[in-house]
C-alpha cells in the first residue's frame, strides 16, 4: 500500500498549483482503454501516440518492438513519457496475451470486412486498440487474434492517415463517449495514490535526499 502521508510529504516540496495540477489531471485517467503500438518504425510517430494518450487521459501504453527498438524521441512526446506508463514487448504474442489476461478486447484498427464504424463503436468495452507499421499495417497475427476491427470514415481520395493522427481521432472520440457513459472508468484511489508518488518523484530533484529524511524521522519516532 502507498503511504498518504509520505506522497503529502513529497508533495509539500512542490508548488501548490503542481499539486493542484496533478489532483485534476488524475481524474481524467483511465486504464478502461489502453493502446498498443506494433513494430512502427518512425520514432516520432510512436512519440505522437504516447502524447496523444497523455492528452486523452490514457494512462497505460503498449509498445511492441520485435523488430525495430528504438528510444521515444523526447522533444515529440513533450515529457508525455513521465506521465503514462510505457510498457515494452518484444514480442506480439506477449503483448496480445498481457492484453487478454488484463480483460481488454483487442481492437484492429484497420479497414476490414467486417470492420466497426467510429462512431459505432462500444466505448464501455475495455478496449486495447493497435496501431501498425506504417507502410504494412497491423500483423496477420494481430489480426487474427482481434475482437473487434475499427476504422475511422474517410470520404476523400487519400484512403489512409498518419499513425499518428489515427490514434488522436480514435482516442478523442472514445474517451468522449466513455465519460459520458455510467461506467466506473476511472482509476482507483489506491492507482491515483500510486501515481501521485510516482509523479512526485520524477518532479522532485532532491527525491532520494528527501525520502532519506523522510525515512530517518519516521524511525526516530518509533
Amino acid at each position: 500500500m502507498t503511504d498518504l502521508k509520505l506522497i503529502e510529504y513529497l508533495e509539500s516540496f512542490m508548488t501548490e498549483s503542481r499539486r493542484d495540477r496533478f489532483l485534476e489531471v488524475l481524474e481524467g485517467r483511465t486504464r478502461h482503454f489502453t493502446v498498443a503500438t506494433e513494430d512502427v518504425f518512425q520514432l516520432h510517430n510512436t512519440s505522437a501516440v504516447i502524447r496523444s494518450c497523455d492528452v486523452f487521459g490514457i494512462q497505460d501504453v503498449q509498445v511492441i518492438e520485435e523488430q525495430n527498438a528504438k528510444r521515444i524521441d523526447r522533444e515529440i512526446a513533450m515529457g508525455a513519457q513521465k506521465w503514462v506508463d510505457i510498457h515494452r514487448y518484444h514480442s506480439v504474442k506477449d503483448c496480445l496475451k498481457k492484453m487478454k489476461q488484463q480483460g481488454y478486447q483487442i481492437v484492429a484498427t484497420t479497414p476490414h470486412t467486417n470492420d466497426c464504424l467510429l462512431h459505432e463503436f462500444d466505448a464501455t468495452k475495455k478496449s486495447c486498440f493497435f496501431f501498425g507499421r506504417e507502410q504494412q499495417g497491423l500483423s496477420q497475427e494481430v489480426l487474427d487474434e482481434a475482437d473487434c476491427y475499427l476504422k475511422i470514415p474517410m470520404v476523400g481520395f487519400t484512403e489512409s492517415l498518419n499513425i499518428s493522427v489515427s490514434a488522436a481521432i480514435i482516442l478523442q472520440h472514445v474517451t468522449t463517449q466513455l465519460k459520458l457513459s455510467a461506467i466506473p472508468w476511472q482509476l482507483s484511489e489506491q492507482e491515483k495514490l500510486e501515481k501521485r508518488f510516482d509523479w512526485a518523484k520524477k518532479s522532485i530533484k532532491t527525491f532520494d535526499e528527501i525520502l532519506k529524511r523522510y525515512e530517518s524521522s519516521k524511525n526516530s519516532v518509533t
